[in-house]
């Protein structure tokens, strides 16, 4: 995942590469007379990290315009994070002082994608972000029969 603006330049200059030797590859594999078939069975896994790498500069880039997706579960909440405060426009260091905390603590909560957070620490980083946040459960846990006869009455 593209974190900062370094790594986005960074993953356009590998994209920009990718690209050339992915076409001195082909023009090679050409040369050979290979099929098509056999020239794109040979290209696959070039041609599928590009593509990863441009899925990944696309979301940083929906990222940097605040164009974040809902929050469905709370799986995704650390990459929800992290585009919050691309979304932003802070850097790490930015989002540390904010927070009080080490660039070197943020850094390595982002690149766990802020798994294993307290419950109360992604409270302050929503509220350090400025982002309001509701959760709402859709279809209450029930754990009987009993229980549901009470919820219908």
């Amino acid at each position: 995942m593209i974190r900062t603006d370094a790594e986005y330049k960074n993953a356009q200059e590998k994209l920009d590469q990718e690209q050339d030797t992915l076409k001195r590859q082909r023009e090679q594999l050409e040369e050979m007379d290979l099929s098509e078939e056999e020239t794109q069975r040979a290209l696959e896994p070039m041609v599928s990290f590009r593509d990863g790498l441009r899925e990944e500069m696309e979301t940083y880039e929906r990222m940097r315009r605040g164009d974040l997706s809902a929050l469905h579960n709370l799986n995704s909440i650390g990459r929800w994070f992290i585009g919050a405060r691309i979304a932003k426009g802070w850097s790490l260091s930015k989002l540390a002082d904010k927070l009080d905390v080490s660039v070197q603590q943020v850094s390595r909560d982002e690149q766990n994608e802020y798994h294993g957070i307290t419950a109360k620490r992604a409270q302050r980083i929503l509220e350090t972000l400025g982002v309001r946040f509701r959760l709402e459960v859709e279809e209450p846990v029930l754990s009987g029969e009993e229980d549901r006869e009470k919820a219908t009455v």
